[in-house]
């Protein structure tokens, strides 16, 4: 089997939204595993050296976080909300739902994509269990291992270890892709993944010395 592309993001990202369905489409067309690894955000990009969210300038959050949307929903035609009332809640039980589809082996893909639009086009409380299980029901999957799966400790565990993970190996924000070792982030790199799966880049040269 070839090596999996490993996928951080976050189960709030509304970048991983707006490239959900690609990285799925791309991962199959060119039989690589997908492997979900949800991560917090809260300690992801302060590790990145980024500001918190909360933090950040509201120029810079109109325009990334406002603007960007919906230019980027126009271009690619997918529905998204800007601001929806539950984009910021829980973490750790929508984490751990997907973390639970992918040990359980259901698809974990259609699963994915399912969880971040309801949120991003539907504005439904992903942190919600009844929410969670009815998007699982949807699908064909029953919701009750799942959800007793994604609150045990393993599952929980396996989250902290994503987000170690990504900090680790210099993830900066969501969604980040790495295919053979080469990081592409944000949905917008997403032809450069493409590029990476058909043929390799050539490798990073020297670090600069600013």
């Amino acid at each position: 089997m070839r090596a999996p592309i490993e996928y951080f993001y976050s189960t709030r990202s509304i970048y991983a939204y707006l490239g959900a369905g690609r990285i799925v489409d791309l991962a199959k067309r060119f039989q690589r595993p997908l492997l979900h690894r949800p991560i917090d955000l809260s300690k992801v990009v302060p590790a990145a050296g980024s500001q918190p969210f909360d933090r950040r300038p509201n120029r810079l959050k109109a325009y990334y976080f406002g603007r960007e949307i919906e230019r980027w929903s126009e271009y690619l035609g997918i529905p998204a909300l800007v601001d929806p009332v539950h984009h910021f809640g829980d973490r750790a039980l929508p984490s751990g739902f997907v973390i639970a589809a992918q040990r359980q082996k259901v698809d974990v893909d259609a699963l994915h994509k399912a969880l971040l639009q309801a949120l991003w086009r539907d504005d439904r409380d992903t942190g919600d269990p009844a929410v969670l299980a009815d998007l699982a029901a949807g699908l064909g999957m029953d919701p009750g291992p799942l959800l007793a799966d994604a609150r045990s400790d393993v599952v929980q565990a396996e989250f902290q270890r994503n987000s170690d993970d990504a900090i680790a190996k210099g993830v900066l924000g969501s969604p980040t892709y790495i295919v053979d070792g080469d990081m592409f982030y944000g949905q917008d790199r997403l032809m450069m993944v493409e590029r990476a799966l058909q043929t390799p880049f050539k490798a990073a040269g020297p670090a600069p010395t600013w």
